[in-house]
This record gives structure tokens, C-alpha cells and sequence, in this order.
């Protein structure tokens, strides 16, 4: 009974080694992490001094948690799978109801068909697990629809649940058992659950209650609606996640004054090791003490700021106000390009926070009527996280700059569509699972070429694209898709804020696509272009010497003759040279390159940047100036909002370096006609050598 924690082998010598891990785990997950060894040493003792332990910690922990949810005169069965309890009590309702199903067997559930009842806000799934652990056909299980005129769209319909009970009695059917909720799993919602009990007596039928909000039984102040659950048949408890402990069971307590009954549904067992299953928990709670219990459970609820009706928050992102968000309730539009966009906003919105505010705990869920939206629900994840106030503050923060964000990137969606169709060499790419823009795809608009070679252009273009696009000083995202997405080759735009100019965004896409193409043709044509350019370059060289063999005449290409007659009559020779233009494939003349007046233009054509729209000083591309500049910083959302989604960081470029494209190169060919050994007098040395220059 009595184990020192201090006096266990290597426990000393070992707490200085454990002190960094102990901050991720935290000092009463350790102690439900020793509950599992302790369990396989204590199960090795005496067989008389086992039983004896073992009854001993798990009546001690029964009796624990009895007194703290408020559970008078309860027994407890503890198991790993929060669902396993549910079948126990299940199976213990049917040897209930059916004295001689023990003996016969499912021969008895032929005549009087048990039927099972759960709402519709329960979990997934459930109702079919429970009857096939059972052995039941599905037939045996009837899901009571939530309201839909009165009260909350997440509460059981207690009128249709009583017309649904009085039609199966009638019909000769046996109403076996009603699974409620005192939070569900998606809203945090608590059924009527004094009314439900009323029923279940009226109809001698089993209740079990399972929820998060069960949890809030140990504080001081609790709702009514919440309280009758201590009145139920049995109730389904998860104190790790409640509490922050790791790999303790669930328990389910329940009431029963057979103890026969309650052995042959599985919930006793003469095992000793069986009842080791408590010792985690038996060990955790020997650690927090009551104080420690109930301090974890009033701040996790404190974190909500209407505690006392439900510890839990769904909400949801709506189009309605640019600084608002709607809570459960409210409805959506009918439009479904809108509807979609809906589901888009709040998939981003809960991974964004979830990613940013790691702490908080928020996750995404999705329900019934509302579809997708993101929950926070602290007793579930506060005490494992250590969720503080500052994260609530923080989540808080982050939904406000958030969701300006998402309004505007809903409002310029279709204006964003509309000018990409009216571009040839566009397509606009949707899928759903983008929450930003859009997609589209630059189109070569070259014909002549096969669809492998046209498909390979296409590909190239679009990532050549999508790099210069990342290099440009803009807040905007581009990214080559969601990760599956079924179109290739495609640029997606994230989202915007409110001074996004989207015409000047499809141009600027335009005008650096068609640059790339043009280039990529020149690159293509080059090695044609340079092979005629190279001959007729070796042409004009030859008639050049042939030229230069006609003026001079024979006697000066003699070595030592024209070495002597250069002396007495030399010639006045001038260099011309010729540029090769690959853009045109021609030769044409140095002259006008190396000009004064055309080296300033050609200077002046690459410092000027290529954008035809003006900017003041700092403002970034695609922004309207005066456009809810104020509201949008330098720092703004939009890069916080989509950081994640980016693999790599963009480059940042200048105007200049943004709108440099190759237009033309030129290959100078010099061809020389004045003979290598040709003496020149004195007097004419330095002339000659300028008219080379």
C-alpha cells in the first residue's frame, strides 16, 4: 500500500538526467509513465500480496474519482479504448433485460428486438462499432435527429426521441439503451439530459453520458444541464487529455447492484494483473492531489470566456464583414462558388492558427449543418499544451488579421477570373482546394510545333514564370499548386489584401511570359542562326582578303619584296569590322555600336526600368496607392498568413533587374586587312595606329 516513490532503484541517480525531458513531459506524466513499469514489477509479487495491492488501488481510485464528478455509490472499469466501456455497459443492459441470455444466447433477441438510440451528434462511427462488437445488426440501432425548429441544432430531439421510443414498444421491440452527450464532439453541445433520464425511467431503459464537458463536475459552480449527468446509469470519463497525462485509461463508472450481472459483461474481473490497469492514473492522482485536479480543470475553462454553458468554441469564416467571423447558427450564402470558398477559408484559417499559435489547440472539424469549421476546446488540449492566456490573446490577434485578409481575397476571386479569361495566352486553373486566387497557365502561342514539344514548352514557360514571380517585391504568394493537385504546369496566387490591383497583376503575368517565350525562341533559333551567321561571316572574310589582294597587289604579299616596298610606299590601311546580330541573323556594320550618342541610348534603355505604371517611394507592385494603404502595413498578414505554405524564400530584385529581358546580342567580327609585318615610317606611326584604334 504504502511505495516510496524516493526509494525506487535508480530514481535518485537519474533525476538530474531527466531534468530536460521532464519540461516536455511535466512531472505528473512521468508519474503516469511509471505507473506502466511499476504495473510489470508489481505483477511478478506473491499471488496473495498482488491481489491484495491491486484491489486496494483500484478501489482507492474508484473511490477518488466517484467523489470527484459527483458519482455516489459507482463502480469503475478502466480501458484503453475510450469506447470499450460503452460495450461493457451495453452488454450489461442486455443480461438485464434478458434474464436467461446467458443460457440461450441471441436465441432470446429474436423475439424482442433491443434497439439502441443515439443522437446524431455523437461520434462517427459509435453506434456501428458498438453493434459490431455485440453482435447486434445495424438494424438495432436508430440515430434520433438533433432539432431543427427549437433550441440548439446540436441537442438530441427529446419530442421525436420519445415518438421513436413509444413506436418501437409498440411494435414489439425492446428499447435497450440512449448514448447522450454532455458535450459533443464536433459543438461542445449538452443534450437535455434530466429530460432524457425521465424518458429512460419511463421506458426502463439504460443512459449512458460521455463528453467533454463531463470534466467541469469537479469545480465548484456547475450548470444544471451538466449536473444531471451524475444522475445517469453510466458515463464515459477521458482524464488524460482533461488532466495532461499520457497513456492513462479511460474510465467509465457506472451503477449496478448485481455484481454477477456486472462479471459476465466483462466489467469485473477476477484478475489481479487486470486490475494493475488503474495504477497509472492511481499514481497521477496521488500526485496532483485535489488542489492540482481542480486548478487544471477551472483554468483550462477559464480560457473560455462563457465557461459555465460550454468550454468549447466553434466558429466559422463568413463573407458578411471584412473584421467579423460567424459562430454556429448563422448560415451560409446559397451560392456555391461561395459555399466553397467558405470551406477553403476555414480549412486555411484553422491550419494557419494552428501552425502560428501552436499552443492554442485549435484544430478544424466538420459538422452536419455548418460544414467546416474550427473548434477550441482547452479541457481537451489546454493541460497538455499549457495553454496560458497570452496564447488565447494571441489566437485572437491572429484571427483579426486573418480574416480582412480572406474577405478581400473572396471579393477579388471573380475579378481575378475575369481578366485572366480575357487573355489569349492565359487559362485560369481552379481547384478547390486553394484558398487564395486562383491558378492560371501561360499558353505558348506557337502552333507549328508537336504536342510533346508544345507540352515541354509549356512547362518551361510556366517555370520560368513562376521564379521570376517569386523574385518580385510584392506580398503576394505564388506557388506551383496544392500539393495534389491535378493540373501541371500552373501558377497559384495566394491571397490578397485590400489595395490589390488586379489588372495590373494578369499584365505584369502576360508581359513576363511573353519575354520568356520570345526568348525561348531566340535560344531555340540560335544555333541555325549562328551556323549561317559563322558562314557568312567566313564569306565576307575571303572576299575581304580577295579585296585586299586586288588593292595591294602581288609584289606586297611577297615576305621580304612587300617588306622593301611597304618602306618606300606604304599603305593606307583601315580596319573594318562587321557585328553579327542573332536576333535578325545578319551582319551589319560596327560603326553605330561603338558611337558615342548610341552607347548613352543603350546605357539609358537598360537603367530604365520596363513597367509602364508609376510608383511612389516603397510602395510594393500590384498595390493601388490610397487604396486601404493604411491598413495594410509593409509587415502585413498576407506573408504571416501564407509563410508556411512557402518551400523556399523569395529573392528579392530590382525594377531594373525585374524587367531585363534578352532582346538581342551581337557577336563583333573584326576583319583586318592591313598585313601583321606591314612597317609603317616614322611621322605616320601614331596616325596609323589611331585609324586601327
Amino acid at each position: 500500500r504504502k511505495i516510496m516513490l524516493a526509494d525506487l532503484p535508480g530514481k535518485r541517480c537519474s533525476k538530474a538526467r531527466n531534468q530536460n525531458r521532464m519540461q516536455y513531459v511535466g512531472e505528473q506524466g512521468h508519474m503516469a509513465l511509471l505507473g506502466h513499469s511499476l504495473a510489470a514489477y508489481i505483477s511478478v509479487l506473491e499471488r496473495e500480496r498482488l491481489r491484495k495491492l491491486t484491489t486496494r488501488i483500484l478501489s482507492d481510485t474508484t473511490l477518488w474519482l466517484c467523489r470527484l464528478f459527483r458519482y455516489e455509490n459507482g463502480s469503475a472499469y478502466y480501458h484503453e479504448d475510450d469506447r470499450e466501456g460503452l460495450v461493457k455497459v451495453c452488454r450489461l443492459a442486455i443480461n438485464t433485460h434478458y434474464e436467461d441470455y446467458a443460457t440461450e444466447g441471441f436465441t432470446l433477441l429474436s423475439s424482442k428486438h433491443p434497439v439502441i438510440y443515439q443522437s446524431a451528434a455523437c461520434r462517427p462511427g459509435l453506434g456501428q462499432h458498438l453493434c459490431s462488437q455485440l453482435g447486434l445488426p445495424l438494424s438495432s440501432l436508430c440515430i434520433v435527429p438533433c432539432n431543427t425548429m427549437f433550441g440548439s441544432l446540436h441537442r438530441m430531439d427529446v419530442a421525436l426521441l420519445d415518438k421513436l421510443i413509444r413506436d418501437d414498444s409498440e411494435s414489439g421491440k425492446l428499447p435497450l439503451l440512449l448514448i447522450a452527450n454532455a458535450g459533443t464532439p464536433g459543438a461542445g453541445h449538452t443534450d437535455k439530459l434530466s429530460r432524457l433520464k425521465e424518458l429512460c425511467v419511463q421506458y426502463n431503459m439504460w443512459l449512458h453520458v460521455e463528453g467533454v464537458n463531463l470534466a467541469t463536475l469537479v469545480l465548484g459552480q456547475v450548470s444544471s444541464t451538466v449536473t444531471a449527468a451524475t444522475k445517469c446509469d453510466s458515463m464515459t470519463l477521458t482524464p488524460g487529455p482533461w488532466l495532461g497525462l499520457p497513456a492513462v485509461p479511460a474510465v467509465t463508472l457506472y451503477r449496478h447492484e448485481d455484481p454477477a450481472l456486472s462479471l459476465a459483461a466483462g466489467l469485473t474481473s477476477s484478475q489481479p494483473v487486470e486490475k494493475l490497469r488503474a495504477l497509472p492514473l492511481w499514481l497521477s492522482l496521488q500526485y496532483l492531489g485535489h488542489d492540482g485536479i481542480l486548478q487544471r480543470i477551472k483554468h483550462a475553462s477559464q480560457l473560455v470566456e462563457d465557461e459555465l454553458n460550454s468550454p468549447v468554441v466553434v466558429f466559422r469564416f463568413s463573407q458578411d464583414s471584412a473584421r467579423k467571423f460567424s459562430f454556429l447558427g448563422c448560415m451560409f450564402s446559397q451560392d456555391n462558388s461561395t459555399r466553397k470558398f467558405h470551406f477553403l477559408g476555414c480549412m486555411c484559417l484553422g491550419e494557419q492558427l494552428a501552425q502560428q499559435v501552436p499552443l492554442s489547440g485549435v484544430d478544424v472539424v466538420e459538422l452536419e449543418d455548418e460544414g467546416t469549421c474550427v473548434r477550441f476546446s482547452p479541457l481537451m488540449t489546454a493541460a497538455a499544451l499549457g495553454t496560458q492566456e497570452n496564447d488565447v490573446a494571441a489566437l485572437v490577434e491572429k484571427l483579426g488579421e486573418m480574416i480582412p485578409v480572406l474577405s478581400c481575397t473572396l471579393r477579388f476571386r471573380q475579378d481575378f477570373k475575369d481578366e485572366v479569361l480575357q487573355q489569349a495566352s492565359l487559362s485560369y486553373i481552379e481547384d478547390q482546394s486553394w484558398p487564395g486566387l486562383g491558378g492560371v497557365r501561360y499558353e505558348a502561342r506557337t502552333t507549328d510545333l508537336d504536342e510533346d514539344k508544345r507540352h515541354h514548352s509549356v512547362e518551361k514557360i510556366n517555370s520560368d514564370l513562376l521564379k521570376k514571380l517569386m523574385e518580385l517585391d510584392t506580398d503576394l504568394y505564388f506557388s506551383d499548386g496544392p500539393e495534389f493537385c491535378e493540373e501541371k504546369n500552373c501558377i497559384f496566387i495566394g491571397m490578397a489584401t485590400e489595395d490589390l490591383d488586379v489588372a495590373e497583376l494578369v499584365e505584369t503575368v502576360v508581359s513576363i511570359g511573353r519575354d520568356i517565350e520570345e526568348s525561348g525562341k531566340l535560344f531555340e533559333n540560335m544555333t541555325e542562326v549562328v551556323r549561317r551567321g559563322i558562314q557568312e561571316a567566313e564569306q565576307q572574310l575571303q572576299k575581304a582578303n580577295e579585296e585586299k589582294l586586288m588593292e595591294e597587289g602581288v609584289l606586297r604579299q611577297i615576305p621580304l619584296v612587300g617588306s622593301v616596298l611597304n618602306w618606300f610606299s606604304p599603305v593606307q590601311a583601315s580596319v573594318k569590322g562587321k557585328t553579327f546580330n542573332l536576333a535578325e541573323g545578319c551582319l551589319d556594320s560596327t560603326e553605330p555600336v561603338y558611337s558615342i550618342k548610341a552607347q548613352m541610348n543603350k546605357e539609358a534603355s537598360l537603367d530604365s526600368p520596363k513597367s509602364i505604371t508609376k510608383r511612389f517611394p516603397g510602395q510594393k507592385l500590384f498595390r493601388r496607392q490610397g487604396a486601404g494603404s493604411d491598413s495594410v502595413s509593409d509587415t502585413s498578414s498576407v506573408s504571416q498568413l501564407e509563410e508556411s505554405f512557402r518551400e523556399t524564400a523569395p529573392v528579392q530584385a530590382s525594377d531594373a533587374e525585374e524587367a531585363e529581358v534578352p532582346q538581342e546580342r551581337h557577336v563583333h567580327i573584326v576583319a583586318e586587312t592591313a598585313s601583321s609585318d606591314q612597317r609603317v615610317p616614322e611621322g605616320q606611326e601614331t596616325e596609323s595606329v589611331d585609324a586601327l584604334r
